[in-house]
């Protein structure tokens, strides 16, 4: 098991650990994916104390994973097992007109599949600015959270701006998820000093780039074409190009292996570690290939040792030469409506 500085108190109620289990490799997008093997897998990763899973309506079967996971537990372990299972789900909605009647039938769909009686966190994510209707979205999903069909309300890749509108009007979210990662570090820019102004955490995903970010990588040519076999690898790619392309990304994966071996771990997990130091960060996301390949002993090792200031100093002497991404891009999300 892990210990207990890898766990954090998310809400009164709420216990997570801080790497939660990413399920968006189950989509579709990253290889098919064997039921059985992958049921095998979570029950694996729940074993060795990750115990936090992130997934959303539109991510192929996983809702339906969680569901049966927590069928299986209960039949083997009894109900107890099953309150120790945290699944925070999204709703992502085509912008349009939305109605009372919609937002219940999301949820009540969510909650049949994941087999759940409440669910734990719905983050919830919107295309369109322009289109108002996120709000009352919001506000029919506070109904229903007060009503006890959801536990806690959070956002997914939500800016800064939109952020303030919501929780002005009174709409109180526990959560933003942003990308975040040595890469990306545009939350620094805005989205943090208000995080910690209002108690928002922020869940972080992309801390690895889809695995760029690994030794696996490391000293080798630009990957290019069908090398960039998966949704994960083909979206960081165009983030590492936008950063500063992949002679300054050797520069930085360079220093984080010089870092890792300082440690005895790898500079996956210096990146991770970075990420999960930096202020109102309540965990990151790392992506789960459930069936094909685990990664929970590597894992493990981000909670055995602390970045100090030389490490901080040898990654900032790379990242101070790469390109301001929020002057790229724009804030946390924008890269989902430019």
């Amino acid at each position: 098991m892990l210990a207990d500085s890898s766990y954090l108190q998310f809400t009164p109620d709420l216990r997570i650990c801080r790497l939660l289990n990413g399920m968006w490799q189950v989509s579709g997008a990253h290889g098919t994916i064997n039921p059985q093997a992958a049921l095998r897998d979570m029950v694996a990763y729940h074993d060795a104390g990750f115990t936090t899973w992130d997934l959303a309506d539109h991510y192929g079967p996983a809702e339906d994973f969680i569901g049966a996971f927590r069928r299986q537990m209960r039949a083997e372990r009894g109900a107890e097992a099953v309150a120790d299972i945290q699944a925070f789900t999204k709703w992502v909605p085509r912008p349009g007109k939305i109605t009372r009647k919609q937002v219940e039938q999301a949820v009540d769909v969510s909650l049949r599949r994941m087999d759940a009686q409440a669910l734990d966190l719905l983050q919830f994510h919107w295309w369109e600015y322009r289109d108002p209707g996120y709000i009352d979205a919001l506000n029919f999903l506070g109904e229903l959270r007060d009503a006890g069909k959801i536990r806690y309300l959070a956002l997914t890749n939500f800016d800064t701006e939109r952020l303030r509108l919501i929780t002005e009007k009174g709409i109180r979210v526990v959560s933003n998820q942003a990308q975040y990662s040595l890469i990306d570090r545009r939350p620094e820019v805005q989205m943090t000093a208000y995080c910690r102004e209002h108690g928002i955490g922020l869940l972080s995903y992309g801390a690895l780039c889809g695995g760029l970010i690994s030794e696996r990588y490391l000293g080798q040519p630009e990957p290019r074409g069908y090398a960039l076999a998966t949704a994960s690898l083909q979206k960081y790619k165009r983030m590492v190009d936008a950063w500063g392309g992949w002679a300054l990304f050797q520069s930085l994966l360079r220093v984080l292996k010089q870092i890792a071996d300082k440690y005895g771990v790898t500079l996956s997990n210096v990146a991770v570690r970075y990420v999960l130091d930096r202020p109102m960060v309540a965990g990151v996301i790392i992506g789960a290939r459930l069936g094909l390949a685990e990664h929970r002993d590597d894992n493990q090792r981000v909670f055995g040792f602390v970045l100090d200031a030389d490490d901080h100093a040898l990654i900032n002497g790379v990242l101070d030469q790469s390109r301001d991404l929020f002057k790229v891009i724009g804030d946390c999300g924008d890269e989902y409506r430019n």
